[in-house]
């Protein structure tokens, strides 16, 4: 059911005062750039995943889930929002106004006792959240500061570790006379990838399995690809590498400048402990080798993290009235193009894992409807009981969780990315993918480029220049201009530059080291 905006404070009023029993809680981790392939239940060829496994094996996994917009900070906003970024404000690194209506907020008028832990990333404290302590910015990956509504502090340890723990924290000491939303959000496994101890010692020696694509030329892809800079083969840094800057570089400025370059050649010891100098495709490899371990290892502390916190519901008896849902704010390149990170509407960072668990959702369940990261919003709030607002973009997955078959479900998606150049130098562009193909547009570029996603899943033949396509080309474009309409993406692209609000406010006083509970104790308002 849908209500118009101006309705809901009243019907919200309402239900506070009048609550419904039996509502569900919901619980909501959320990785930074989890690449769905490095996802046992979603095939991957490069590591194991067995919590998440085990999340896919008790609920349901979306076979297709996408971003509407693949970079952090606009993904953030379009699950609180559910709408995309055109109409919640937020198209690159702008600040988030919390002031608009929310899901957190709508959730909390309605009852549900709401919190927000780890990676936030949205340039403005959190609202509509009960309780909430956050990274600032990116945050760090050891002995990371957290922000609390009465100051800034230090818990020592690794980052993902200490959210579980926060995490398990809040739940331990929520009011048990209410229903709990928590967002629980993980830095790992995003760049610069530090895993904790054990588990980069587990990854150190691994040789992980080269994508198809890792030396794609881009040949047929011509207006925004070769421009790209986040290849694995030109554009990791020595910082990104782990190299060790000279031992007479003193901290400062020099050796930041040498961290920061990207090197033509490395030396190395081989096994028998001689030296060699790489260079070339050996020297790629290696990069690839050292890149994809130490992102692994992050990953897999993600999922230990997803295991303490299935077995904590499961003891505590939690997981019969607690619906979990795993997801990450956009997909990720292992390799694949011959990339690392983001933003471009290749498959493998258009994807996102999405897999849900709990009281109603089928189990064992693999669905390949088209889902997208707007469509969580309503699914938190239908899944509440709550109507679902009409301006919202997304569409609520409750009915497919429970195993029905919507029959007027979509059969195509909208994306559109904005920054230009931005980081990594990639361009802008919007697009539309069906089941069986994608177009994407290039539009300061005037440059088209169409997959037949069944002959070639890998989008290495760009088909918009065939005139035996022609056709298919011309339906695509009237099915962008249709969904454009559709969700009121018709101006004149002027939201492109941002407010710069990639961090969230610092002056804040420092309250110093903590341990986790006397950190959590301090998410109160």
């Amino acid at each position: 059911m849908r209500l118009p905006t101006l309705l809901l404070p009243l019907w919200l009023a309402a239900i506070a005062s009048a609550a419904p029993a039996g509502r569900p809680n919901i619980l909501f981790i959320f990785s930074d750039d989890h690449a769905r392939h490095a996802i046992g239940a979603y095939g991957s060829k490069v590591n194991q995943t067995p919590h998440l496994d085990r999340l896919a094996r008790e609920g349901t996994r979306f076979e297709h889930c996408f971003v509407t917009n693949s970079i952090c900070t606009p993904s953030r906003a379009v699950v609180l929002t559910g709408k995309y970024s055109h109409a919640n404000g937020v198209p690159v690194f702008n600040v988030f106004d919390g002031a608009q209506p929310h899901v957190a907020r709508t959730l909390q008028a309605a009852g549900y006792h709401t919190g927000m832990i780890g990676k936030w990333h949205l340039g403005s404290m959190p609202t509509g959240f009960d309780r909430w302590i956050i990274l600032p910015g990116q945050g760090l990956y050891h002995n990371p500061d957290f922000l609390t509504p009465h100051g800034r502090l230090t818990l020592p340890g690794h980052v993902s570790p200490l959210t579980t723990r926060l995490g398990i924290e809040f739940l331990e000491t929520r009011p048990k006379d209410r229903p709990f939303f928590l967002m629980l959000h993980h830095k790992a496994p995003h760049r610069a990838w530090e895993p904790d101890a054990a588990n980069k010692a587990r990854f150190r020696d691994r040789v992980i399995p080269e994508p198809e694509t890792l030396w794609d030329d881009y040949a047929t892809r011509p207006a925004a690809l070769p421009e790209n800079r986040q290849t694995v083969a030109h554009d990791l840094t020595r910082r990104d590498l782990k190299l060790e800057p000279p031992a007479d570089l003193a901290p400062g400025p020099a050796r930041q400048q040498w961290l920061n370059v990207k090197p033509t050649e490395v030396e190395v010891t081989l096994a028998d402990g001689s030296r060699k100098t790489l260079t070339g495709k050996e020297l790629v490899r290696w990069k690839y080798q050292r890149y994809m371990q130490d992102y692994l290892a992050c990953v897999q502390d993600v999922d230990d993290s997803i295991g303490e916190v299935l077995d904590y519901l499961d003891r505590t008896g939690l997981a019969r009235d607690t619906i979990v849902i795993y997801s990450a704010d956009n997909g990720w390149y292992l390799g694949d193009l011959g990339m690392y990170d983001k933003r471009f509407m290749y498959e493998p960072g258009f994807h996102i894992p999405l897999l849900v668990r709990g009281p109603g959702v089928k189990a064992g369940a693999v669905t390949t409807r088209f889902a997208l990261n707007a469509d969580f919003a309503p699914t938190f709030l239908e899944l509440a009981g709550l109507p679902v607002p009409t301006e919202m973009h997304g569409r609520s997955l409750a009915p497919i969780l429970r195993g029905a078959e919507p029959t007027d479900w979509r059969t195509s998606v909208y994306y559109r990315y904005y920054h230009d150049p931005g980081h990594h130098n990639t361009r802008a562009h919007y697009g539309v993918r069906t089941a069986t193909h994608k177009l994407i547009h290039y539009w300061k570029k005037d440059a088209w480029e169409l997959f037949d996603l069944t002959r070639d899943p890998n989008e290495q033949r760009n088909l918009a220049g065939d005139p035996a396509h022609a056709g298919r080309l011309a339906d695509l474009r009237a099915e962008i201009t249709r969904l454009q309409r559709q969700l009121g993406d018709t101006g004149q692209f002027a939201n492109e530059i941002p407010r710069d609000g990639v961090d969230a406010p610092v002056n804040v006083p420092r309250l110093g080291e903590k341990d986790v509970r006397g950190a959590i104790a301090l998410s109160l308002p």
